[in-house]
């Protein structure tokens, strides 16, 4: 489309050039310094359903009174706190993009951790075949590790079913349908496996810390409280894994990074012969357990 083409308006009243709402927009967002400019960016062009890089080419843009009135509404919103991709309804993970909302928690760089281990780990066992997914969310990690390994059908499962809603959504938006099965149940409760691979972001903060997390004011809370430990629902998970693993199987579960003790102490109460991995996010804080139930080696 060429400039020429763009619609040009008289500028009724409340209309406004895209580059001076910017401006303003800017002006605003500078009590947030934590929030990068390309927010603004960002939300104009899902406002005006363009590309990401075209609110910066075009400030000449004649916003219409009800694009101004949008746009406000989501500038509000985002000073508030409200999280970005809820407001685009969408957010990138692993190079592919998930649509989210309230019902699932946003994801996150760090996890991309476990999903480049699963997929490190499959290509070493080509024999493998059935994994799961438990907690999915907005079935980021079941989908992603899919979309790059077609060797491994995946169970994703959650107690909730507006956020396997979302779930759907994605699995539709990525066409992995055939490979991947969407459940709502408790952890792993309606099924029997067995299973090569399992992977697990679940609920890991302590209950007391909760309050103090900005994240906890917008993202639902049953996605985040782990109860007094924040091993409430790994321990439960280790419990039901037991006798729902293949020889030779691997977990993968993202932990809180002071978790260290007390997830290998809880590691070695369910699989006292599995050996234990504690791996370091970007930021070298410990992120992801790795449990291997192959035998220890003397």
């Amino acid at each position: 489309m060429k400039r020429s083409d763009y619609p040009k308006l008289s500028n009724p009243p409340g209309s406004r050039k895209l580059g001076d709402w910017l401006v303003d927009a800017r002006r605003a967002l500078s009590a947030l310094p934590d929030e990068p400019i390309s927010s603004l960016y960002a939300l104009a062009a899902h406002t005006l359903q363009q590309p990401a890089y075209w609110p910066q080419a075009h400030p000449e843009y004649d916003l219409n009174p009800e694009q101004v009135e949008t746009l406000e509404h989501q500038l509000q919103q985002l000073l508030t706190g409200e999280p970005l991709p809820y407001l685009l309804g969408n957010q990138a993970f692993y190079g592919l993009d998930f649509s989210v909302n309230k019902n699932v928690l946003i994801p996150r760089p760090e996890t991309e951790l476990l999903v480049e281990t699963a997929l490190r780990w499959l290509a070493k066992h080509p024999r493998a075949r059935l994994a799961a997914d438990v907690g999915t969310g907005s079935g980021c990690i079941a989908l992603s590790i899919a979309k790059h390994s077609s060797q491994v059908k995946f169970i994703a499962t959650d107690l909730s079913f507006f956020s396997l809603l979302v779930a759907h959504t994605n699995r539709t938006r990525h066409a992995l349908e055939k490979q991947v099965g969407l459940v709502q149940c408790d952890l792993l409760a309606s099924l029997g496996g067995p299973f090569d691979l399992v992977c697990a972001n679940l609920p890991y903060i302590p209950s007391e810390k909760i309050e103090t997390l900005d994240v906890a004011r917008h993202e639902p809370l049953a996605a985040l409280d782990g109860g007094p430990d924040g091993l409430r629902l790994i321990d439960r998970l280790l419990g039901q894994l037991k006798s729902r693993l293949n020889p030779d199987a691997v977990i993968l579960l993202e932990m809180e990074y002071s978790q260290t003790e007390p997830i290998n102490t809880l590691i070695n109460r369910h699989f006292p012969q599995a050996s234990v991995t504690i791996m370091p996010d970007l930021n070298r804080l410990p992120r992801l357990a790795i449990i291997e139930t192959e035998s220890k080696k003397a």
